[in-house]
């Protein structure tokens, strides 16, 4: 029931009678310039990427007015997007495969795993289902978009499974959502609905045979492998004939079956709908009628209807496998128990104490109903909710390279090593690296250093820092929590990068806890010389090297130390903020009142890395590569070229490159008369994307006059952040002055 009604900001909605069509969805062809959707600019793929969404759209919408361009088309080339299989033969086909799209919809990051095998943990979890204005919106732009105000989450650390939904029959999670969730260890699953009429005459087709069943819960387990996210949500939103039910039991067994087989860890979850006599009857709570269900697969997704007693009952009925019933909360608030919005943790506490897991739907309410002051602030205050229910689910880092640079997945510009590359808006939820653990603080000015994930500043990677702004006296310091990890260390020394650009005597440092069950708690402080080192709160102060990089922009210091802590345990990581002291300050402060005024204060944060090495990347020289170029389509009208083309490359060996990161540039390059050797136009290297696989589609590329021929560098980044020289890069060059 709760995954068929419209939101809206009524909550007078009657639970037991939801309507049969959510007609959420069918209103985003119309809707790019509302409130809720931020107006994309700054690209020049912006009316070819409205024109693309309409065509999807008009598929499906309800509207009687007539869309005059021509149906979408996924077998021909165009900008790659996201979108969801819409009908049984459409699935039985396997059509999908065929999709000029599908090769770039596939995920590229494999699940970290968080436990020593690839089960779920055994204790309370936290499935979040994102329901966000119907699905495939900013997100389903597989290279990314250009609305730096769209929809995210970055507090993955709070979830254990996150769920894609739409009302389409087979929803296909954009590999942006995977590739964040899977960097975090959190598990990813598709939908599959059947709802109204139309959901009724296609379970009739499903359900006509045992074979019918087996066949087309293959086919699903065949795309969530193929695309590499983790399982399925069912959800079967109808009434059905009784004896329907033994093939719909064999098509929910033999789905979990096949995805075990084919990928262990992976999951198939039940939401509490049909009944086992067939009823479409929300029971709201694990019993007889839905049990059946649970049984043959990985945990049931419970209506959000339920009683305050109701979870302690399901835990009952559920016996050793309680963890797997995740009680249903709709953070809109229709019908729900505690009342969701920023009362969620109501029902997060009562799920908690009876020790059943919880589903959250539609977190995307902070975001749809634009909860002042803004998206970031509220977004940060909603989670911090939630971690104070629940408590913290993941840790990082456990494994190195580990990496972060803060990024959201949005932004106002993008900058590479410390230099910037694009200064116009964008969005790619594949950007997020690892997202620092903040905590959110009810009153800001109670704090006299206030923390933000910042997108104005310039970035040293990425388009976020971590921004510390405020007052701090000559003495004091303030510590911020970045990360809560596991990581054993052995013989082998850690090395501790990370990038500073800061004003005046303001300067961050690293706090890192280790703990040994032998040897106890150490705590050591990687800091500048101006840090007092008089301060009992650490074991030792080390002093990082100051390392330099070409090209890096004014004002970044990177530095780097090296340490061993053979048997310890990386737990915490945190930001210390303090004042760089001259060698005299300890008589200077002194002599001063110790109730001076404090100081402004302002630094940031750029990345930290973490890894086993000091010794940058050697990358496979551009001789490695096998660079091409496919369906090529010249365009423009007289005296104007346009380009569009899609790029794909690998290593001549075969081999699987293990790089999870491209970045595309374009350089353009003119003939010279006297020596007939070809020089680059003034700012003709230009940055125009990146790629989480090896292709890239380059659309409606504009060609300025006098260009001889375009080259096409492709920078192969690491999982350390680092990147290949341009020059060094792989390329594909193209003649133009024939076209």
């Amino acid at each position: 029931m709760l995954l068929i009604i419209k939101k809206k900001k009524e909550k007078e909605v009657n639970a037991s009678h939801p309507s049969p069509v959510s007609p959420s969805l069918y209103n985003l062809q119309n809707s790019p310039s509302s409130p809720q959707f931020p107006q994309l600019i700054n690209s020049q793929n912006h009316k070819k990427k409205k024109k693309i969404l309409g065509k999807i759209m008009s598929n499906h919408s309800d509207d009687k007015i007539s869309d005059p361009s021509p149906p979408f088309d996924p077998s021909k080339p165009s900008i790659p997007i996201s979108y969801p299989i819409k009908t049984l033969e459409e699935l039985d086909s396997r059509s999908y495969f065929t999709s000029f799209h599908y090769p770039f919809n596939k995920s590229s990051v494999p699940l970290q795993q968080q436990q020593p095998s690839s089960a779920l943990a055994q204790r309370p979890r936290i499935l979040v289902c994102h329901d966000m204005q119907g699905g495939y919106v900013d997100d389903k732009w597989v290279q990314g978009g250009d609305n730096s105000g769209a929809y995210a989450i970055w507090h993955w650390y709070l979830i254990d499974v996150f769920v894609y939904f739409s009302h389409y029959l087979v929803t296909l999670p954009p590999p942006c959502w995977t590739n964040a969730a899977h960097r975090h260890g959190v598990k990813v699953l598709g939908t599959f609905i059947t709802e109204g009429d139309e959901g009724k005459e296609i379970c009739k087709k499903l359900l006509s045979t045992k074979e019918s069943a087996q066949k087309y819960a293959e086919r699903l387990a065949e795309l969530a492998v193929a695309l590499g996210f983790d399982g399925w949500l069912l959800n079967m939103e109808v009434e059905l004939d009784v004896g329907e039910i033994p093939n719909l039991k064999e098509f929910v067994s033999h789905l979990t079956q096949t995805m075990h087989s084919s990928l262990p860890g992976s999951l198939v979850i039940w939401y509490d709908s049909v009944t086992i006599d067939g009823d479409l009857s929300w029971q709201n709570q694990l019993n007889e009628k839905n049990k059946p269900f649970f049984d043959i697969s990985d945990g049931i997704f419970v209506n959000y209807s339920w009683e305050e007693d109701y979870p302690k009952l399901s835990a009952t009925v559920a016996g050793d496998r309680k963890f797997d019933v995740y009680m249903g909360i709709d953070v809109f608030g229709r019908g729900t128990y505690g009342g969701g919005q920023w009362t969620t943790n109501v029902a997060l506490d009562v799920i908690k104490m009876d020790d059943v897991s919880a589903a959250i739907f539609a977190p995307g309410w902070v975001y749809e109903t634009k909860q002042p002051p803004n998206f970031q602030v509220a977004q940060n205050r909603w989670w911090g909710l939630v971690e104070k229910s629940w408590g913290i689910v993941q840790n990082y880092p456990k494994v190195v390279p580990f990496y972060s640079n803060f990024d959201q997945g949005h932004g106002n510009h993008i900058s590479i090593d410390g230099a910037q590359v694009l200064s116009t808006q964008w969005n790619n939820i594949s950007l997020q690296t690892f997202q620092p653990f903040l905590e959110y603080v009810d009153d800001p000015t109670s704090n006299t250093i206030q923390v933000n994930v910042d997108f104005n500043e310039a970035s040293f990677s990425g388009g976020g820092n971590l921004t510390f702004k405020g007052t701090l006296e000559t003495n004091a310091s303030v510590s911020t929590r970045l990360f809560l990890g596991e990581l054993l260390m052995d013989a082998l020394p850690l090395h501790f990068t990370y990038s500073v650009k800061s004003q005046g005597n303001s300067q961050v440092g690293l706090s890192l806890e280790f703990t040994s069950e032998i040897q106890g708690k150490k705590k050591l402080l990687l800091a500048s010389q101006g840090m007092n080192r008089s301060s009992s709160k650490f074991s030792e102060v080390i002093v990082p090297l100051q390392l330099t990089k070409p090209n890096m922009a004014p004002g970044w210091v990177v530095q780097e130390s090296s340490i061993a802590m053979n048997g310890y345990t990386l737990t915490e990581i945190h930001a210390v903020c303090y004042r760089q002291q001259p060698e005299n300050s300890v008589r200077r402060s002194a002599a001063r009142s110790n109730n001076q005024d404090p100081a402004e204060y302002f630094a940031v944060l750029g990345h930290l890395r973490i890894s086993t090495s000091d010794q940058n990347t050697e990358f496979p020289p551009s001789t490695s590569w096998i660079v091409e170029g496919q369906d090529v389509e010249w365009g423009g009208s007289q005296g104007s070229k346009t380009l569009s083309l899609k790029l794909s490359w690998k290593l001549k060996e075969g081999n699987k490159s293990l790089f999870p990161r491209y970045y595309i540039y374009v350089e353009k390059l003119s003939k010279q008369s006297l020596r007939a050797l070809e020089k680059r136009l003034e700012g003709a290297r230009e940055y125009i994307g990146v790629a989480h696989v090896e292709a890239f589609y380059v659309s409606d590329f504009a060609i300025p006059s006098g260009t001889s021929s375009l080259k096409f560098i492709i920078q192969v980044c690491d999982v350390e952040g680092s990147s290949q020289t341009l020059d060094d890069a792989p390329f594909f060059q193209l003649n133009v002055e024939s076209q």
